[in-house]
């Protein structure tokens, strides 16, 4: 009974805080239409009297008469629901309340502006999203891309115990650095993980320390990391708003970005595999279509651990431009609904929609 009546009350509690989130970000979104309406009403106006003094300086007054009329038919008059392709969309027109994840932000990729966030500094367990940092931290420390590399024997039996993900690498295989790279980001392999950790330095506690120097450069300053696999750990915390930063980051690396939107990847033949072996995105291989509203998703990494819930990071190309998108905490597991990817779709297809 003790443990129902704590139950119910988590449950209440949590419910509470959601309400308060919702009404937080629907002031916020208020302020945002109250000022785009008075920026919309006042620039034109601005525009039109500096082309009538500038005019009537010049003795033209007739001439006023056509600028104005000229004018009035090329202004863009943007009302709350109106926006244009190619241009960025108002934080105030995209719903991410109704989503099924607890934190969620929208970037524009290009600029770096947030676009609409909800909790997005609030402390989350990322998961596999970690994986983006540790591929990062790879690339960088890596030369070439070709170069081979044994997978260490004593990783192995620590991450079975865990029931981390793995890529499918045995021990002892001999690998390039770049099928190590689509190990980590597609099917999200821990051995993969862990075996860049040994390479570049020595330890995983010593690669840790690289992944959180990296972090303090990029100004993730609400994120620690303990591990390169993204395990669970009480100290190994991000927020969405530090995730996008790196992602974004991340998406300057050509390599990165090309392992980062790939579907699939096979691998060359190795001695352990001589014929070779596929990869899949753990995001793509969930999803019917990749089609979006005036656009498509082009890549993605997802996490999940019971205290996580299902997270996602994700890009996509929608009416010319290109977004980020990183959500965390929604409920369900790999055998649920794939709520976070449904997430994705549905703020996607908002910003599609608001494009015509």
């Amino acid at each position: 009974m003790e443990k129902e009546i704590r139950r119910n009350a988590m449950v209440g509690r949590s419910e509470r805080q959601r309400s308060e989130r919702r009404r937080r970000a629907k002031r916020r979104a208020r302020r945002k239409n109250v000022l785009a309406r008075v920026l919309c009403a006042v620039l034109p106006a601005m525009l039109i009297l500096g082309v009538a003094f500038g005019v009537w300086n010049l003795g033209g007054r007739e001439l006023l008469g056509a600028q104005l009329s000229s004018l009035s038919g090329q202004l863009p008059f943007f009302s709350e629901s109106e926006t244009y392709s190619g241009e960025i969309i108002s934080g105030s027109d995209v719903d991410l309340l109704q989503l099924k994840s607890e934190y969620a932000i929208l970037m524009d990729e290009a600029t770096g502006t947030t676009i609409a966030e909800h909790g997005s500094s609030d402390r989350i367990y990322p998961a596999s999203l970690t994986k983006i940092m540790t591929a990062v931290v790879a690339l960088e420390y890596s030369g070439d891309l070709d170069e081979q590399i044994t997978m260490p024997n004593d990783i192995f039996d620590a991450l079975y115990a865990e029931g981390a993900s793995m890529a499918g690498f045995q021990p002892g295989e001999v690998v390039r650095v770049r099928d190590l790279l689509y190990g980590v980001l597609l099917p999200s392999g821990a051995e993969c993980c862990l075996t860049f950790a040994q390479r570049i330095a020595g330890s995983e506690a010593g690669f840790v320390d690289l992944m959180n120097q990296k972090a303090e450069e990029l100004g993730m300053v609400n994120t620690h990391f303990c591990n390169s696999t993204g395990l669970h750990d009480p100290e190994h915390y991000s927020t969405v708003e530090d995730i996008s930063l790196l992602l974004r980051y991340a998406l300057e690396n050509e390599s990165f970005r090309a392992a980062f939107t790939t579907g699939r990847y096979s691998v060359v033949p190795t001695n352990k595999h001589p014929d070779g072996f596929t990869f899949y995105s753990t995001m793509f291989s969930c999803m019917d279509t990749t089609a979006v509203d005036g656009g498509e998703v082009t890549g993605g990494k997802t996490g999940y651990t019971q205290e996580a819930g299902l997270c996602l990071a994700s890009v996509a190309k929608v009416n010319g431009r290109e977004y980020l998108l990183v959500t965390a905490r929604a409920e369900g597991s790999h055998e649920t609904e794939q709520f976070h990817i449904l997430d994705a779709l549905n703020v996607y297809n908002q910003i599609g929609s608001l494009g015509k």
